[in-house]
């Protein structure tokens, strides 16, 4: 493997896959930067490999698990040869059809990272494979609207596909910089679970009525009943389900307070400043979600590139201070 084919991985694929995120790994120092990349973008194939409609789910799942295999070293790096050649044709998307196309690449640049930093991409990968498959489990196969049983299995979901790659990012920091943080890594850890777990709340919530459409329903089975709904009720009076979507609201708003708290306790201001970015984001789309209501499950709350802009400008013109960083995230809650 050639350094041009890595630096096209790290630079145009990775840029055209991750909206947001790009914009975080750009600012960090090398030693970080590569394999925080690295298991975003395989993180971000097996995503797309479960996501592919046409296939039957457990076509999909079996892909999965021989990709998986071959991230965890069990398998040879050829196995990917054969996913890319079935999953390529089937991407309607340009970006993830080039991701997929270069599976067999960055499988090529796991051999090159170090032991220790291997080792790490490898665990974290191990985690959110598992919390891709109990999707596909889930709702790859059903019929009408499936939904998760019960609030532990959203937490669950949530911690395998996001908290652990706070628990990730905490241990690469610890691992490459000195002087990371002056709080223990076990309380960094824990905030940066509570931060990806509310990250990824912030998606599911913004996504809840395509899910829907899409028969996915991540609010848990257990709350509908309490309150004598059904999937299928919700899109036709989603007023009715104000009171659990205001609960999940509330949880990951604890998550971005956390983000803040894990990002102001980082001594270095580019890591912090790539690390709060994140937060910012996540506070503003939460204080959107709530001016939409109900109208969120008709359409997708997003920010414009040009406010994303702002808040970078914002969060860079003050240095990262950990006091700056808080007004603007107090700004962006309201």
């Amino acid at each position: 493997m050639n350094a041009r084919e890595i630096d096209r991985l790290r630079g145009p694929i990775l840029r055209s896959v991750s909206r947001s995120f790009y914009l975080s790994l750009r600012v960090l120092p090398g030693p970080l930067r590569d394999p925080l990349s690295l298991a975003y973008l395989l993180a971000r194939a097996t995503d797309t490999i479960a996501d592919t409609p046409e296939p039957p789910a457990e076509l999909r799942a079996g892909a999965l698990r021989n990709l998986a295999g071959a991230i965890q070293g069990d398998a040879p790096i050829e196995a990917a040869t054969g996913i890319r050649n079935s999953f390529v044709p089937l991407q309607s998307n340009e970006a993830e059809r080039a991701l997929i196309d270069a599976l067999p690449a960055a499988l090529e640049w796991l051999e090159l990272l170090d032991d220790r930093d291997r080792r790490e991409v490898r665990e974290v990968l191990k985690k959110i494979n598992k919390g891709q498959r109990l999707d596909l489990e889930r709702f790859g196969a059903g019929t009408g609207i499936q939904s998760l049983p019960a609030a532990s299995d959203l937490d669950e979901y949530t911690y395998l596909v996001a908290g652990c790659v706070g628990e990730f990012w905490t241990r690469i920091c610890f691992a490459h910089v000195r002087n990371f943080s002056d709080r223990t890594e076990s309380e960094m850890l824990a905030l940066g679970v509570q931060y990806g777990k509310g990250l990824q709340l912030i998606n599911i919530l913004r996504d809840v009525g395509c899910d829907l459409r899409g028969g996915r329903c991540y609010l848990p089975a257990e709350e509908l009943r309490s309150l004598d709904l059904t999937p299928e009720e919700i899109l036709v009076n989603p007023a009715r389900v104000e009171a659990i979507m205001e609960k999940w609201r509330e949880k990951a708003e604890r998550g971005m307070v956390a983000g803040m708290d894990y990002a102001c306790a980082i001594n270095q201001r580019r890591i912090r400043f790539a690390t709060v970015l994140p937060a910012l984001i996540g506070a503003r789309t939460l204080s959107l979600m709530r001016e939409a209501g109900a109208e969120i499950f008709e359409r997708t709350v997003k920010l414009p590139r040009a406010e994303v802009r702002k808040i970078m400008s914002s969060a860079a013109l003050s240095f990262a201070s950990p006091s700056s960083l808080r007004r603007t995230f107090g700004r962006l809650s309201r």
